[in-house]
C-alpha cells in the first residue's frame, strides 16, 4: 500500500482530494505541518509545510540526517507536540481541534508508543505493564487478543517477572506489547532498538513486522539505522524539515546508499 501525499492547493482537484481523505482517512496524516522553535537568531524551522499520510496496515520508517525533523514529525503526528501551523489527524480526528482532555483520551485509546527507553514501571509485573495503558483508560484487555499478543511477542513464561528480572530485549518486547494491547489505530516507535544489541534489536523489529503483517497493525518508526528501515514497507526521508524522498520496499543497502547521498 502506498503512502498518499495530500495536496493543500485550493485550485482544481483540491476539494476532491479532501473529500477522498474524508472518506478513507489514513491512520495518521499531516497537512502543511510547520513547527518552529525559538525566535530571532535562535529560530529553527523543524518542520516546513510537511504533507504526508501514513496508511493503515502499513509499516513506515522515517529517516534522515540528524536535525532533519524526524522525531519532531513523529511527536506532532502523535499529538505529543503542537504545530505552529498546519493540521494533524489521527483517523478523522484533527488534533488541533481537541481540548487537552480530549487529546489525552485520544492518545490513550487510539495511539500506542514505543520509545528508546523502555519506560516500564519497576514495581509492576510484565503483564501489569502490558495492560497499564488500558487500566489507566478504565478498559479491560480483551482476553483472546492479549493471549495472541503475548504468544506473538514470546513472553508467556515472563509475565510474572518484574522489569529488573528481564533482559533489555525482553523489556522492550513488554513495551511493544503494551503499545499494542489496546489495539490502537497506530503505533509510533522512536528509535525502538537504540538501547539494544543487534540480536535483541532484530527480535523487536521482527515483532513489529509481524504486528503489521499478521495482526493488521499500523506502525511508524523513526530510525537512523538502515537495517531497521529494511523491515518497513516504505521509508520516508527528511532533510531540513521537509520530506525529500521516499522508497517503497526498502532494503538496508538501498537505504544506506540514499542516506550517503544526503551526507548522513
Amino acid at each position: 500500500m502506498d503512502t498518499t501525499t495530500y495536496e493543500t492547493d485550493e485550485h482544481e482537484g483540491g476539494d476532491d482530494a479532501r473529500a477522498g481523505a474524508a472518506r478513507a482517512p489514513g491512520a495518521a496524516r499531516a497537512v502543511g505541518a510547520t513547527k518552529i522553535y525559538g525566535t530571532g537568531h535562535t529560530r529553527v524551522r523543524a518542520l516546513d509545510e510537511v504533507t504526508v499520510e501514513l496508511p493503515r496496515g502499513h509499516f513506515t520508517a522515517i529517516m534522515g540526517p540528524s536535525g532533519a525533523g524526524k522525531s519532531t514529525l513523529m511527536h506532532c503526528l502523535a499529538g505529543l507536540e503542537t504545530l505552529t501551523s498546519g493540521q494533524v489527524f489521527i483517523g478523522d480526528a484533527e488534533l488541533g481541534a481537541l481540548s487537552d482532555r480530549e487529546l489525552t483520551r485520544l492518545r490513550r485509546g487510539r495511539v500506542g508508543f514505543v520509545f528508546q527507553s523502555f519506560n516500564l514501571l519497576p514495581t509492576l509485573t510484565a503483564l501489569e505493564n502490558i495492560t497499564l495503558t488500558l487500566t489507566l483508560a478504565g478498559r479491560r484487555a480483551e482476553p483472546s487478543w492479549l493471549e495472541e499478543l503475548v504468544a506473538t511477542v514470546g513472553l508467556g513464561d515472563r509475565l510474572s517477572h518484574r522489569p529488573a528480572e528481564l533482559s533489555g530485549g525482553q523489556q522492550q518486547r513488554v513495551a511493544v506489547a503494551r503499545a499494542l494491547a489496546g489495539r490502537p489505530e497506530i503505533v509510533f516507535a522512536d528509535e525502538p532498538t537504540g538501547n539494544l544489541d543487534s540480536r535483541a534489536g532484530a527480535e523487536i523489529l521482527g515483532f513489529l513486522r509481524r504486528a503489521v503483517t499478521e495482526l493488521g497493525q499500523t506502525v511508524a518508526m523513526v530510525t537512523h539505522d538502515p537495517v531497521a528501515a529494511g523491515y518497513a514497507d516504505t521509508a520516508l526521508f527528511l532533510a531540513d524539515g521537509r520530506i525529500v524522498d521516499r522508497m517503497d520496499g526498502p532494503t538496508s543497502e538501498k537505504v544506506l546508499d540514499r542516506l550517503k547521498a544526503f551526507g548522513e
